[in-house]
């Protein structure tokens, strides 16, 4: 019995000579008239051979033209299969291509663009599944109000993972600079989530704090927490006016009409 042997090297193709020489041929077949200098040639298979040659099209920098020559068995004539441009290792390409699902970030989303949810997204769950969230479930089945789909398990736990390492956790810059004790927590302006969120997540309800309406972690913190203390300062007893008089000294003037004291000489003063 014969056969492929599993891992065995397939042996180089020949390169075959009338192949190797159709150079004129391969260059003619280019009809772009921005093909340069031949290359090299290498062997495709029996009696296939590619001719590379220099394109000098503005903008394809490190491109080459690539033309495949082949011939039949026994034969002598050479014949062209076909010519297209090729990158080399220097060649500028373009970036390779990404859905636009994966492309799409957060704050992409403009005013009156759309966003369809895909029927197999992960992060959300059929409903009549529940939403594996007991404290939700009993709230939105008793009041009929159950959705088609829910946030499953694994979208939840996206969603806490990329809200607690965001700018509204604990290592947010403002976070950081608030006291020890300003957690969001127990500040009375933090309002918890419904569900198993509610043991690490609320909204901040403090028009005054940066967060206000957004979604925090309990330990987040900032300088509006509602127990912040400011500690009190003594007021400064206001001194009493002082005048610096030893430059001053007494200046004799001439009586004058009208003078208060009749007889006596008056006096003023003034800095010398």
């Amino acid at each position: 019995m014969t056969g492929t042997v599993v891992g065995a090297k397939t042996a180089a193709a020949k390169l075959d000579q009338a192949c190797a020489s159709a150079v004129d041929l391969a260059r003619a077949a280019v009809i772009d008239e921005h093909i340069g200098a031949h290359l090299t040639v290498i062997a495709e298979g029996d009696r296939i051979a590619t001719h590379f040659f220099e394109c000098t099209l503005p903008g394809y920098r490190g491109w080459r033209w690539a033309v495949t020559v082949a011939r039949a068995p026994r034969s002598k004539t050479v014949t062209v299969c076909e010519t297209v441009p090729l990158p080399g290792e220097e060649a500028l390409l373009a970036p390779t291509w990404v859905p636009w699902h994966e492309r799409l970030q957060p704050g992409d989303l403009g005013v009156g663009d759309l966003l369809p949810t895909k029927i197999d997204d992960d992060r959300l769950a059929p409903g009549y599944v529940l939403s594996d969230d007991p404290a939700v479930e009993e709230v939105s089945w008793e009041l009929g109000l159950g959705r088609g789909r829910v946030m499953s398990r694994e979208g939840r736990s996206e969603a806490a993972q990329r809200w607690y390492d965001g700018d509204h956790g604990p290592e947010a810059p403002i976070s950081v600079a608030a006291p020890a004790t300003a957690r969001c927590g127990v500040c009375g302006f933090y309002l918890p989530l419904a569900g198993s969120l509610r043991q690490a997540f609320g909204v901040c309800g403090n028009v005054f704090a940066p967060d206000d309406g957004r979604v925090v972690s309990a330990d987040h913190g900032c300088g509006a927490h509602s127990e912040v203390l400011v500690e009190a300062t003594v007021p400064v007893e206001e001194l009493p006016t002082v005048y610096d008089d030893s430059e001053v000294e007494a200046v004799a003037v001439s009586r004058s009409a009208g003078s208060v004291n009749d007889g006596e000489p008056a006096e003023s003063y003034g800095h010398g």
